[in-house]
Parts: structure tokens; sequence; C-alpha cells
């Protein structure tokens, strides 16, 4: 399994989202928040912005499905713009269930 952690526009949040599920991908995570990439912010005259809004997307999804999933967030979010965000995709050994304690392997 693999945790993907995708950090995208908050216009194209709905829109990553949707097409994640359309695909089968239905559980996730949304969080709003707040960051900056390599541009370290931006410089309006005197007003320095250093924060930029953005949401933060989790899902875990098969190994096998990591390809499709990746292809959908990047083309779902893409605006081809500086700040369209980041995907980190990282290795899960166990998810277990709260409310059984049933281990998900």
């Amino acid at each position: 399994m693999k945790m993907i952690r995708a950090i995208v526009r908050p216009e194209k949040s709905e829109t990553v989202a949707e097409k994640l599920a359309e695909s089968g991908i239905v559980s996730m995570t949304k969080m709003h928040v707040f960051g900056r990439g390599k541009t370290k912010g931006l410089q309006v005259g005197d007003i320095r912005y250093d924060e930029f809004p953005k949401v933060m997307l989790l899902t875990v999804v098969p190994d096998e499905d990591l390809e499709k999933a990746m292809d959908i967030i990047i083309e779902a979010g893409k605006t081809g713009n500086i700040g369209d965000g980041k995907v980190f995709v990282s290795a899960v050994e166990a998810a277990y269930t709260v409310r059984t304690g049933e281990a998900e392997l």
C-alpha cells in the first residue's frame, strides 16, 4: 500500500477529489493548509506574501493503483502555473480500522 499526500490549489481540490472518487478511490482525508514552495512567497510592492492557502488530500491506495491515482491527481490538479502543488508518496506498512481493530494489510 502507498500513502499519497497531494497538496493542491484550493480551487482544484474538489475536481481532484471527484476524479479520484470516479476512479474508485473514495476514501480520503482533506485538510486546509498553508505553505510555500521554491519561490518562497510573493512580493507585491511593500507587502510580502510568504504562505499561500492549499488543500492537502491524503489517501492510501494499493500498489497497483498508484500510477492511476498519480495520473488523475496531476491531470486534475494542474493549471500550468507556479504553485500548482506537490505530491508525496510513501509506503504504508499496515492500517487498522479503529472500530473493529481489524488489520488491513
